[in-house]
């Protein structure tokens, strides 16, 4: 009788959470990989989701759970395809108790999951081996007395393998794991390190302790149980396969690839096979990626997606795929997927266009720089410099890390250090470039430190207060009097001046006393420290002194309004566009405000219209904002959106619009939306790959806004003598007539341009059946350059060879090369003849065989590049 055919990927998982319900666990969904806790960038573990109940922030909407969990890690990135069981996307099985049953119902579940062929996976016991973390007696024993597993086949690991910690201080304990033995019969000690021999495949996680700061363990009150049993490494031993990617969960993916590839992969060579695995594991994560809202871009988890597509596009070009063929991998991913995670199929036209984009784009990237990377090693360098790493970088936008991949297959290094220095080289030109006049006052500040309190900040509540000068800075420099007319930076004891940070921009107002007058212009924040920039207009200024300091209230209520108008707009992007869409950087002025946010794509006009007109809705319906301090993890478990990048203490402020809005904010807001008044946006465009920008004006601003759009159309209706309403009109008729002189033009200047060059035929030089002119043509544009060249090589017949110049009066050049057949024949071709003459005049160019044009920046190399050109054909032709 045939044996049963092996469980497959999706049965494997379903056997794992029907097991775990029957012992009254929640089945729960998995979580997205883009975590709620703004501290962790992806989902790395089934059990983040859970952390804040392990951690005692919040408390479990059930006693048991139990899930199949997406996961991302990067950290063992290179692995990936090299051995077994290495991925950057995997599933993570798991069961979970907060605080409900402990050791010996995991352990003994975990058992009966592993072993029994009618409910489990029924794993013979001969092939499992467990640890026990060293000291972990009780554990121990369970698996020997109550379970049956024999003593020497149980061992005992240090910390480093068997015991969990969340982080220096916290819950804590135990582990206990399950490994499969592929070879049972050998006799000795088992060696649970012997990566031939053993796969882990369970492991049972027993939080029991707390670790102080000293690291004293002390038993909890709850005690929990955190499991994870990797899917892929389940299916690998199942399913009898020598390694995960030959599984049902990824092979597929592969054998697609494989076939775009025309390669055979069981009889492909080791190379080969990488690659293949590689885009098979990669492709199946930045689906589930881009399933979950994350876009390619040089931040973050969307820097990790764009990498990560990148290597999926170079393998395929290792294994010979020419062109664009990851949306086709992609959808294999997504038929694997849908059936358990239905957003990959909702999403599958955005997944490939993102794909689609990316791949795309880097594809240009990639010749570029394969092409110098290729010269680089044509040398034989024991070594890339850190120089020419920087150049691939900097000038093509080729990673570093993809330099150091293909350096690795050449079995040569990369020099990182120099590579940073050429960087650290880059940063100090840019900040060269934009810096002024040194306002940072680090220095003095940091010195000030130990000094001076920390400012208190008033300004939640008061527009103004007495305050203490703690010190006064002129020219960076601690003094104790400042006179009128000095630039100064002032430390307070206490303030109610806002200091830039968050995106908002820091209060303007004054500070006054008797015969005293201090404008500020910025408020900043340095460490603890609030720096109030400004000017003695009247009076001196001690150190000591108490000041009445006063906030300009008209500013403050502009960037009040521009503040909360950015959160509205926010909501309104994630209602209209799309769930997924995050904040990426923002300004918040006293004029406008300025907004970047992740997509992939321009708004469409009528998406822009719908924002606007969304946020002016919620600011007409009036919603009061409701503003409150709260620890951290009672934001979130409400909702609250936090920016990512941002670090967050462990309480924080939260600005809620309720019903519209509710973020995590340090800012100053209206106390009401009808306060902000109106909302235009001025413009939408893209910032960078995957990165839009929103700017707009709201409150007072929109009136300024206004009234300077209205004095332009005025301007115009007065200079085109037609009504404000006919202007466009007007504009357009212009330009049609512009369009058509501009054609005339042209034309006559390609009349001219042969006019010119009909004259130059008979000075051709002949050389046997060729044709030989070289000329210059002073004056002519590039497209009547061109035409020129066009019409003389077919007067002159096949064995022309024909090239013009032309140069401008702003010392631009023109080059064209037009070539005959029986020219063509002797190994000439345009396109490479009149790039490398261009070259002599600081350009280039190219173009087909018998026709192409060049350009260049230094007229003055002219006459050189003519006569080489004139030698060079002569030499190849004679």
């Amino acid at each position: 009788m045939p044996s049963p055919a092996p469980l497959s990927g999706s049965q494997i998982r379903e056997k794992f959470l029907a097991f775990f319900e029957a012992q009254a666990h929640k089945r729960l969904p998995s979580a997205s990989l883009v975590p709620e806790d703004p501290t962790v960038l992806l989902t790395i573990a089934g059990m983040l989701p859970f952390k804040p109940i392990f951690l005692g922030q919040q408390a479990p909407a059930t006693p048991r759970a139990t899930t199949s969990q997406k996961c991302i890690r990067t950290n063992d990135i290179e692995n990936v395809g090299r051995t077994k069981r290495h991925h950057t996307f995997f599933e993570m099985l798991g069961n979970f108790s907060f605080g409900d049953y402990f050791k010996k119902e995991a352990i003994a579940w975990a058992w009966k999951l592993s072993t029994d062929p009618e409910v489990g996976f029924g794993l013979d016991p001969k092939n499992i081996a467990v640890s026990v973390f060293e000291s972990d007696d009780e554990a121990f024993t369970i698996w020997r007395d109550q379970v049956g597993v024999p003593e020497h086949r149980i061992k005992r690991m240090g910390e480093a393998d068997n015991f969990w910690v969340s982080g220096p201080t916290g819950p804590c304990g135990p582990c206990s794991e399950l490994y499969y033995d592929f070879f049972p019969n050998q006799e000795g000690e088992v060696d649970l390190e012997d990566d031939e021999r053993f796969i882990e495949f369970y492991n049972l996680v027993f939080m029991q302790y707390n670790r102080d700061a000293n690291g004293n363990l002390t038993p909890l009150q709850n005690q929990n149980i955190d499991t994870g049993m990797g899917l892929e490494r389940m299916a690998q031993i199942l399913q009898k396969v020598p390694n995960n990617y030959e599984t049902d969960l990824i092979f597929p993916i592969i054998k697609t690839a494989a076939d775009i590839a025309q390669v055979d992969y069981a009889k492909a060579d080791e190379k080969t096979k990488i690659s293949l695995k590689v885009i098979g594991d990669h492709v199946r994560a930045v689906v589930h990626l881009i399933a979950d809202g994350v876009t390619a871009s040089n931040l973050g988890r969307g820097y990790i997606l764009r990498r990560l597509i990148r290597r999926v596009v170079r393998h395929g070009r290792l294994i010979g795929i020419v062109g664009e063929f990851t949306t086709k991998v992609a959808e294999m991913a997504i038929i694997l997927s849908e059936a358990i995670y239905s957003n990959v199929r909702d999403r599958a036209d955005y997944i490939k266009s993102e794909l689609q984009r990316e791949e795309a784009q880097f594809l240009k990237t990639l010749e570029r720089g394969e092409k110098l990377l290729a010269e680089i090693l044509a040398k034989n360098p024991q070594q890339i410099s850190g120089a020419d790493a920087f150049v691939l970088y900097d000038t093509f936008g080729f990673p570093l890390e993809l330099t150091q991949e293909i350096a690795e297959e050449h079995g040569i290094s990369v020099d990182i250090n120099g590579f940073e220095v050429e960087m650290e080289k880059q940063r100090e030109r840019a900040r060269a470039a934009h810096e002024t006049i040194d306002l940072t006052v680090q220095g003095s500040i940091d010195s000030l430190a130990e000094k001076v309190q920390k400012t208190e900040f008033l300004g939640y509540q008061n527009s103004a207060s007495t305050a203490q000068v703690e010190a006064l800075l002129v020219a960076g420099k601690v003094v104790e009097t400042a006179s009128a007319g000095d630039e100064v930076q002032i430390l307070l004891d206490r303030t109610p001046f806002y200091a830039e940070s968050g995106g908002q921009i820091g209060d303007r107002g004054y500070f006054s006393g008797d015969d005293l007058l201090v404008r500020i212009t910025d408020v900043k924040k340095e460490s603890d420290f609030f720096v109030h920039f400004g000017r003695v207009e009247r009076g001196i200024l001690k150190a000591g002194q108490t000041v009445s300091a006063t906030i300009d209230q008209a500013c403050r209520r502009r960037a009040q309004a521009n503040h909360s108008a950015t959160h509205l707009l926010q909501a309104a992007l994630k209602t209209l566009i799309d769930p997924s869409i995050s904040q990426a950087g923002s300004l918040v002025d006293f004029d406008r405000l300025r907004f970047d946010f992740n997509c992939p794509r321009p708004l469409t006009a009528d998406e822009v219209a719908q924002v606007e007109s969304q946020v002016n809705t919620w600011i007409a319906e009036a919603h009061g904002a409701v503003v409150a301090e709260m620890p951290i993890a009672d934001a979130k478990a409400k909702g609250a959106t936090a920016m990512f990048g941002e670090k967050y203490g462990d309480v924080v402020r939260v600005v809620d619009f309720p019903g519209v809005s509710m973020e995590l904010c340090g800012g100053t807001h209206v106390s009401n939306t009808a306060e902000i008044g109106a909302f235009k946006i001025i413009s939408e465009a893209g910032v960078a790959s995957g990165i839009r920008r929103i700017e707009a004006v709201s409150g007072p601003a929109i009136l300024d806004y206004l009234n300077l759009r209205d004095r332009v159309v005025r301007d115009l209706s007065d200079r085109f003598k037609v009504k404000p309403e006919e202007v466009l009109d007007r504009v357009s008729t212009l330009q049609e007539e512009l369009k058509t002189s501009q054609k005339q033009l042209d034309a006559l200047k390609a009349e001219l341009a042969i006019a010119k060059s009909d004259s130059l035929a008979s000075q051709a030089e002949a050389i046997g059946d060729f044709r030989i002119l070289v000329a210059r043509l002073d004056g002519v544009d590039a497209a009547s350059l061109t035409t020129a060249g066009d019409r003389l090589a077919q007067k002159l017949g096949d064995g022309a060879a024909v090239v013009l110049a032309s140069a401008t009066d702003d010392g631009k050049v023109s080059l064209v090369a037009a070539f005959g057949k029986a020219t063509i024949a002797k190994g000439l071709q345009a396109g490479k003849f009149i790039g490398a003459i261009a070259k002599l005049c600081g350009g280039g160019g190219g173009g087909k065989p018998n026709l192409a044009q060049a350009g260049g920046r230094d007229a003055s190399k002219l006459d050189e590049a003519i006569a080489a050109a004139k030698t060079q054909l002569k030499g190849a032709i004679g």
